[in-house]
């Protein structure tokens, strides 16, 4: 049995009900999907709520699965539009384009590494961006998707996507320069 059809017949056992499937489920893919909520929504009790939420909606939802992608995947898309729906209501703003802006190039799509700075330091001041920052930089940077599927999913448009990432890697670095190697809390 290789590792596919191990991930297929817990997907299948949960479809069926079973609880010990479940947990093995949610034991195998938890922990990254916490790590996603935590980096979007920046709060540790938000984001263990939006975890639990999110695996009730994978449950309740499974029977949908239909194997066309992997289970992680479609575990990952639930739990990124939850977030993106919890910062939703809590009304997340996106500056958007001004006229006068164009031509934002996306050529340098990732932001530099400062020499003495490690991944902790990093993910605070990536906790420290606006919301509407921090989502877009996430979404694009760290998840994978494009700014148009930005765009798409927030409900913004595909310019303004780039312009919010084009606008979170300069006040990053800003935020690394003023606090480069500051000492974690």
């Amino acid at each position: 049995m290789n590792y596919e059809d191990t991930h297929r017949d817990i997907v299948e056992d949960c479809k069926l009900g079973k609880r010990q499937a479940q947990f093995q489920l949610y034991q195998l893919y938890s922990a990254a999907m916490y790590n996603i909520c935590l980096r979007m929504l920046r709060n540790p009790m938000d984001a263990e709520d939006l975890l639990q939420n999110s695996f009730v909606d994978v449950f309740t939802k499974l029977h949908t699965f239909r194997f066309e992608s992997t289970i992680g995947a479609w575990i990952k898309r639930i739990v990124v539009n939850n977030c993106i729906n919890f910062l939703k209501k809590r009304r997340l703003e996106f500056e958007e384009l001004d006229d006068r802006v164009t031509g934002i190039s996306d050529s340098d799509n990732t932001p530099s590494v400062e020499t003495g700075l490690n991944v902790e330091i990093v993910n605070r001041a990536i906790k420290e961006l606006p919301d509407g920052y921090r989502v877009v930089f996430t979404l694009y940077l760290m998840e994978g998707y494009d700014h148009k599927e930005i765009g798409q999913v927030l409900g913004i448009t595909e310019a303004t996507s780039k312009s919010q990432f084009s606008r979170a890697k300069r006040k990053l670095r800003e935020i690394l320069q003023a606090n480069p190697l500051e000492s974690p809390n």
